[in-house]
């Protein structure tokens, strides 16, 4: 299928084009691995975290990823942190949630696909009515996702923090209706909380440049196996286990 203009006008052809596109795992594989060498992150765990995020994976379990968002670097410092993770056997099985402006210059949509990006129309880019069709298309994209197999990455708080990096900010409820339609379908998603630390900053309206984002220290919560029923007592679960792993990557720095 031909690769879709990505504007809202055309959200439909989008959607369906991104329901099956399967992205080229080597090339992935290695991408993430150049930004594993280029960014030097440093990955901590919280007590038996790992283990449980081996046996969700060797058990085939669809991940729900969620992480707090600090910078225009996150998808890349995250990717690094991706390689030199757990998650690594999950890198082309994953599907990474983007604003929509990253797929527009031919180059950078071409690297954004090929790391698994689907695209998510902003309400605070376009307004609330105009994408509300959209996102409801997007999150049942990512729920048929999930329920055949694939993981799911999100910056559940939409948009970068710059009010205070070490404290999550409100989690919108799209990350509750991604789990709650996929467990619909059949799916079991399991919740994991990576949290984020560039270090302390002065201003944090002012995002770290690309070598201050060097060595960021990330931190695995304990995976949360079984998800609640309802969309926004997942929004809860993902705000709260989600500042725990904050509060773990902040420590570590």
């Amino acid at each position: 299928m031909e690769r879709p203009e990505v504007v809202l006008e055309n959200s439909d052809a989008v959607y369906d084009f991104y329901r099956g596109h399967r992205q080229h795992r080597l090339q992935a594989w290695g991408a993430y691995a150049v930004l594993a060498r280029r960014f030097r992150p440093r990955v901590g765990y919280a007590a038996g975290a790992r283990e449980v995020l081996r046996g969700l994976i060797s058990e085939r379990r669809p991940l729900l990823i969620v992480i707090n968002h600090l910078s225009q670097q996150d998808p890349y410092t995250v990717a690094a942190a991706a390689w030199r993770s757990g998650l690594r056997p999950v890198i082309g099985r994953t599907r990474v949630l983007a604003k929509d402006e990253l797929f527009v210059e031919a180059d950078l949509r071409r690297r954004i696909d090929m790391m698994g990006g689907i695209p998510v129309f902003r309400g605070k880019d376009h307004g609330l009515r105009a994408v509300n069709a959209a996102g409801q298309r997007m999150i049942d994209i990512c729920a048929e996702r999930m329920a055949g197999g694939d993981s799911i990455a999100i910056f559940p708080e939409g948009t970068c923090n710059d009010v205070d990096p070490t404290q999550v900010q409100s989690v919108g409820s799209g990350v509750g209706h991604i789990a709650f339609r996929a467990m619909k379908l059949g799916a079991r998603p399991a919740l994991v909380s990576l949290g984020l630390s560039y270090g302390p900053r002065a201003d944090p309206a002012v995002e770290p440049t690309k070598p201050e984002a060097i060595s960021a220290s990330f931190h695995f919560g304990v995976p949360v196996p079984e998800l609640p029923a309802r969309p926004a007592e997942v929004a809860r679960l993902v705000r709260t286990e989600l500042q725990q792993a904050l509060d773990g990557a902040v420590a570590a720095y």
